[in-house]
């Protein structure tokens, strides 16, 4: 946008919005990349640390848990079967040390279970600087896009169309005032903007004359003037300058400005 927008000129009203417009896409990747930045930082990495690290510590303590419950089943099960008093001493020593290596076992899991709440508390914070960042990310995307809508909101009216339209009719009472205006061709829903037929009245006129600026102009070089929406400045012609341009003067600032930013005050 940007490039093609420099390629119609900043001077022009097309070309100055798809630059406008390029440049908030760039500051909306900015904040994209900020975002995933964030979250891989803040959200995604504990969380596959947690799963890759000390859930498959738990998982494998609770399984060695597991067995050692069935080794311990098996060492009762075996005691009450057995009936010889040599048989039984023996049942009774291996219940005693299966029973030992039970209860160890579950004592591990048990302080590694009774971590979980903790690590839950804090993945709960980074689950909430998550959602945060997501709010703060989409807050600027919309501040942004409020931000460009009353850029290409403050353009003249004649340069804008509804999304159903293919074809833009310049209203007539409009065409004395706005300069720049006058002259439009459209083809398959692209306006594209011719000198205006009352221009020659503007380079005619040899002296200066008070414009109003239709909307904001950013200089592209120290030869431009850069301007504000509604302000007033002085305006006259300078042989063999650009038919598309005037001499602007504020106070003392002067510089070249692109007459479709302009409305000569009488």
């Amino acid at each position: 946008m940007i490039d093609a927008g420099t390629e119609f000129g900043p001077g022009t009203a097309y070309g100055n919005a798809l630059i406008k417009c390029g440049e908030t896409q760039k500051r909306i990747g900015t904040a994209d990349r900020e975002l995933i930045q964030t979250s891989a930082l803040n959200f995604l990495t504990p969380l596959r640390n947690f799963i890759e690290g000390d859930y498959k510590t738990i998982a494998k303590e609770r399984k060695l848990l597991q067995n050692k419950r069935l080794d311990l089943d098996a060492a009762k099960t075996r005691l009450k079967k057995a009936k010889a008093a040599e048989t039984r001493n023996s049942s009774e020593q291996e219940l005693r040390i299966t029973q030992s290596e039970f209860d160890r076992q579950a004592e591990i899991t048990r302080l590694l279970l009774e971590g979980i709440s903790s690590t839950h508390a804090h993945h709960l914070r980074c689950l909430n600087d998550f959602v945060e960042a997501q709010m703060t990310y989409y807050a600027q995307c919309y501040q942004y896009m409020l931000d460009l809508q009353k850029q290409l909101g403050s353009f003249p009216s004649n340069y804008l169309c509804n999304n159903n339209q293919t074809s833009v009719t310049p209203t007539p009472s409009v065409l004395p005032n706005v300069i720049g205006s006058s002259a439009m061709a459209v083809t398959s829903g692209l306006v594209i903007t011719s000198p205006p037929s009352n221009l020659s009245d503007v380079k005619e006129y040899s002296g200066s004359r008070k414009a109003r600026v239709l909307y904001d102009y950013d200089a592209a070089n120290s030869t431009e003037l850069s301007l504000l929406a509604d302000e007033v400045i002085t305006v006259f012609s300078v042989v063999g300058m650009d038919s598309d341009w005037l001499m602007g003067e504020r106070g003392n600032q002067k510089g070249k400005v692109p007459i479709t930013y302009l409305e000569l005050l009488n």
